[in-house]
C-alpha cells in the first residue's frame, strides 16, 4: 500500500531528495516531505515558492534570511530522543541560506500557500516535552509530545502544523486511536538500527523501520506503538484545509475511556505480587 513509503530505508544521499510531493496521485496530501543533507562547509540557499519549514535532525548549522533585514541564527542537535527541536519556517518568496557547520541533515516541510507572512525561528528553548498519557492505564501510552507550531503560535495565515514525537521502547503514542480530516504525514526514526514499530491505519497496520514515511488521508484512525528495547521517533505534519483548520483530534470513542485518571484495566496476579 502506497500510504506505507519505505523507499529509503538505507538513509539519505547528500542534497535534497522528495519522499512525497504536492502531485502525488496516490493518498495525495498536499504536502511536500523531503530530507535534505549537507556536508561540513556546504551551502545551500533558495528562494520558496512554497510554504516551507526545515526541521534539524542532526547536526551544526548557521542559518541566514534575507528578507526586511538580514537575520542569522545557530542550529546545533546531537540527539532526537533528548533534545528539543530547532525550526524555520517561513512563507513564499522568502530567501534563505542554510550553511553546514558540520555534517546535518533536515527533514523539510512544504505547502501551496500564497499568502506571505514573517519569518519564524524555533529554537530549543520554545519547544518542550509535554508528558502525554502519563499515569494512565499503566503508563503504557506514556509518551513525549513537541508541538513545534500550530495554530497556538504561529502566524495565522500558516497552513502547516509540525511537531514530533518521542515513543518510548515498548509503549504506544498517538493513542487512543484518533483521526481529524486533515491530511497528515508521519515520518520515522530510531535510536537502534533494528528498531521498529507498528503503525496502525485505520483496520492496517504497517511494519515501520528508520526512514519510513506513512501518509494519513481520508480520515482514518491512527495510532503507533513502539517495539520493546526501542525507541521511536516520528515528526508529523499537518496541512489545514480550507475553513477547516486542525485544531484536536478526534479520539475513537470506544477506546476513549483509557484517558481517564483512575481507570480499571486488567493486570496479572502474579504481576502485582
Amino acid at each position: 500500500m502506497e500510504a506505507h513509503l519505505k523507499d529509503h530505508r538505507n538513509g539519505f544521499s547528500i542534497g535534497y531528495t522528495p519522499i512525497t510531493t504536492l502531485t502525488d496521485i496516490t493518498y495525495p496530501t498536499g504536502i511536500e516531505l523531503g530530507v535534505l543533507k549537507l556536508q561540513k562547509g556546504n551551502t545551500f540557499s533558495e528562494k520558496t515558492t512554497l510554504e516551507t519549514a526545515y526541521l534539524l535532525m542532526h547536526g551544526c548549522l548557521k542559518i541566514t534570511t534575507h528578507d526586511d533585514e538580514t537575520k542569522t541564527h545557530h542550529f546545533n542537535r546531537t540527539s532526537l530522543f533528548n533534545e528539543a527541536p530547532s525550526c524555520i519556517h517561513l512563507s513564499t518568496q522568502k530567501t534563505i541560506t542554510l550553511i553546514a557547520e558540520s555534517d546535518i541533515e533536515l527533514t523539510v516541510y512544504k505547502t501551496t500557500n500564497p499568502t506571505p507572512f514573517p519569518n519564524h525561528f524555533y529554537d530549543p528553548s520554545a519547544t518542550r516535552n509535554e508528558h502525554r498519557g502519563k499515569g494512565l492505564v499503566g503508563d503504557t501510552s506514556y509518551r513525549f509530545v513537541r508541538t513545534i507550531f500550530d495554530k497556538r503560535n504561529a502566524p495565522p495565515e500558516a497552513l502547516l502544523v509540525l511537531g514530533e514525537v518521542i515513543t518510548f521502547p515498548g509503549r504506544w503514542s498517538s493513542y487512543p486511536p484518533h483521526h481529524h480530516t486533515q491530511p497528515e504525514i508521519y515520518h520515522y526514526r530510531f535510536d537502534k538500527p533494528a528498531g521498529y514499530g507498528h503503525s496502525e491505519w485505520g483496520e492496517n497496520v504497517f511494519l515501520v523501520k528508520a526512514y519510513d514515511t506513512v501518509k494519513i488521508v481520508d480520515g482514518v484512525d491512527h495510532a503507533q506503538c513502539a517495539a520493546p528495547g526501542y525507541a521511536m521517533y516520528y515528526s508529523w505534519v499537518i496541512r489545514h484545509l480550507p475553513d477547516d483548520p486542525y485544531l484536536t483530534p478526534t479520539f475513537t470513542q470506544a477506546h476513549d475511556w483509557t484517558q481517564q485518571t483512575g481507570a480499571a484495566y486488567w493486570q496479572p496476579t502474579e504481576a502485582k505480587s
